[in-house]
Order: structure tokens, then sequence, then C-alpha cells
């Protein structure tokens, strides 16, 4: 790999990487700026390269950091693709486009949540119309605001955490945080009350870039749901879509297909079926017109306990810490190794399997038809 996974976070070295990759490999170039500033004081944006011809209907998009921290992974595959088109060509009619970090103050943060701590793929809904209702997550809401990190409310929470599992186990209980909630903007999960800076302005690119297309395959690129070391290929949205046939014909039992619903089922993809809100279904509202095929790559880490650990004590941190004193630093770093892990062989799995999935993408693309098939 000529750039390689970070090993210390940093927006600014993963703007750069991907910046020099795109213009190494002559993409046209267009950047979002962010209100924002960064935890060094650094300008903030997502990055748009648009590799190929600007005539090309047919396209290929991968979207990177839609959870900030997951940002890391999918910003170095982005990079390390483009890369590559320094010395090779597109087939005819088809372009790549590379929307980076869409989330940039998660990244830039090593939070999995954006500047108003809200969840991105809980947050692309009509705002205009009824939130979704998640009457469950009242019970479990106090233990994700309680001041103590080591301490008598801590305690508290603990047992009422533990009373929990006992009653319904682990995958009912994510299931319920996992669902998303619109009421407590300081809780686990929240989706917001209006749409998100991210939201308007993936929005904006789809439009700009996207509506033109006659053919898309798009990729939203996630970590830390599943087996460790598993980068899992889904289809997410809540019904089957027209061009969703193909996908399950180009890409086989690779391809894992996820129908969002209220009461649905327990995943055992590790990936909540029951929320609403999604980057990939919100792509398909906004393209009518393009026969899209919107699929997630999420690569698999740590078990579910952990990983809830992890958020958790992020939390606490955001409401509570400091992120620059060393119980601060200790808990963005357990974060970042939770959605990012240091291990070789996951960094180099995860790649791998990525550049495979895109590059079956790339090679089907200028012969799938639009003719519509559910």
């Amino acid at each position: 790999m000529k750039y390689g996974f970070a090993d210390r976070p940093g927006f600014d070295r993963q703007r750069a990487q991907f910046l020099q990759a795109a213009g190494a490999a002559g993409a046209t170039l267009t950047s979002y700026p962010h209100p924002l500033k960064g935890p060094g004081g650094e300008s903030l944006a997502t990055d748009v390269a648009w590799l190929g011809s600007p005539d090309a209907r047919r396209v290929l998009v991968a979207i990177s950091g839609t959870h900030g921290v997951e940002g890391y992974y999918g910003s170095t595959c982005q990079s390390e693709w483009l890369h590559e088109f320094a010395a090779r060509d597109l087939p005819d009619g088809v372009a790549v486009l590379m929307v980076h970090l869409i989330n940039p103050w998660g990244t830039a943060w090593v939070r999995r949540v954006n500047e108003d701590n809200v969840d991105l793929n809980r947050n692309y809904l009509d705002f205009s119309a009824a939130l979704p209702l998640n009457p469950r997550y009242e019970a479990i809401h106090e233990i994700y605001t309680c001041r103590d990190f080591d301490g008598p409310e801590r305690q508290r929470a603990e047992q009422l955490l533990a009373a929990q599992l006992e009653s319904i186990g682990w995958a009912e209980y994510q299931a319920i945080v996992g669902a998303g909630q619109y009421v407590h903007p300081d809780g686990l999960f929240y989706g917001g009350a209006q749409a998100t800076w991210s939201n308007r302005t993936l929005r904006s690119i789809a439009a700009r870039f996207l509506q033109p297309a006659q053919v898309a395959i798009a990729f939203d690129l996630h970590t830390g749901a599943g087996a460790f070391g598993h980068p899992m290929l889904m289809a997410i949205a809540q019904a089957r879509y027209p061009a969703l046939a193909q996908a399950e014909a180009l890409y086989g039992p690779w391809l894992y297909t996820l129908l969002t619903d209220a009461h649905a089922a327990v995943s055992e993809t590790g990936v909540v079926a029951r929320a609403t809100g999604y980057t990939s279904q919100a792509l398909l509202d906004a393209l009518p017109t393009t026969h899209l095929m919107q699929l997630v790559i999420e690569c698999g880490t740590y078990p579910e306990a952990p990983m809830h650990t992890a958020l958790r004590d992020d939390h606490w941190l955001h409401l509570y810490g400091d992120p620059g004193d060393a119980l601060g630093k200790k808990i963005s770093g357990a974060l970042f190794e939770s959605f990012l892990p240091a291990d070789g062989d996951w960094r180099e799995i995860a790649w791998r399997r990525t550049r495979q999935t895109w590059e079956r993408a790339l090679t089907a693309l200028p012969a799938i038809s639009a003719q519509e098939s559910i």
C-alpha cells in the first residue's frame, strides 16, 4: 500500500493523501468547506473527486466517513484505489466519484457522530413528517448520561445495564439502542431534529454529480459491525429496489440483503435492521431516475460488549470529560482501535476485500442494463 492506514488519527493526513492521490490520477476536485474547525484548529471539508469523462453516465461511487471515526478505513481505501488510476484507464463511459469524509468533524475529532452528536445513519429523514419513535430507549437513557466515569452514578448505570442484559440479552439490547432516537440530544444514537450539514452536503453532491447518471453503483464504507476481519458486503434499504436483483446476481453469496423496518427481527450481521435514516436509502430516494445499485461495505471489528463500552465511554467524554487529558486520550484511543484495529492482517484484508468489491463493480458497470427489475 502506498499510503497505509493511520497509526494515529489525523484529519489533515487523511485529506492530504486523498488530494494527492486524486491529483495524480487526474481527477477533478470539488471541496465543500465545513463551518467548524478540527481539534488543532485545522480547516475541515468534504472533498469530492470525479475521475473520468465529465459526460460519463455510468458511475461508481464510494462514500467515506458517514461515521467519522470509521472514515480512516474508508479514506485510506479511497486514496489507495485512486492512486492506481495514475497508471491505468477507466472503462469507456464510466467515471468514479469519491466522496471523501462526508462527516469531516467526526473524523477529525475521532467520533462516530457529528458536531451535533447526531448519527448520520439516523439523520436522512423527512423532518417535516413525524419522526420515528423508540419508547424502549427511555428506560435506558440514564445509562448514557450519568456524570461519573467511575463512581456511584456509574455503578447505578452498570446495574441497570446488567439488568437489561439479563432480561433481554445483548442482541435485543443493541437493537433497541441502535434503532436510534429523536428525543434526547444528549443520548446515544441520536438522529437529530433537522437535516445536518453532512446530510445537506451529500444531497447537494448527489444532485450535482449523480442525477445525470444513467447507472450508478454506490458504496457507503463502514467498520465496526460483524465478525472480526470480515468485510461484509450489504444492500440496506427499506424495500427491494430496481437494481437489487442485478446486485445479487453480480455478487452472489457475497451479498447480504438487509431490509429495514421498525419491527424487524434482530439481524445476525450486527447491523441494526430497525433503524431508519440510512445513507443508502437516502440516495435511492434522491436519485429516482438513476438506476442505482446502493451497497454498503461493513468491516467487522470487535464483539458487542467491548464496542458498546468504547461508544459509551466516548459519549461520556464528550458530555463531561476533557478530550485533551490523559483519560480523554485513552478513551479516544480505545474508540479508534475499536473501529480501525491495529492488527496488520485486519487492515490488509479490509483493503483487499474492498478493492476486490470495487473492481468487480467497475468491470460490470459498462454492461449493466438500466431496465428495472425487482
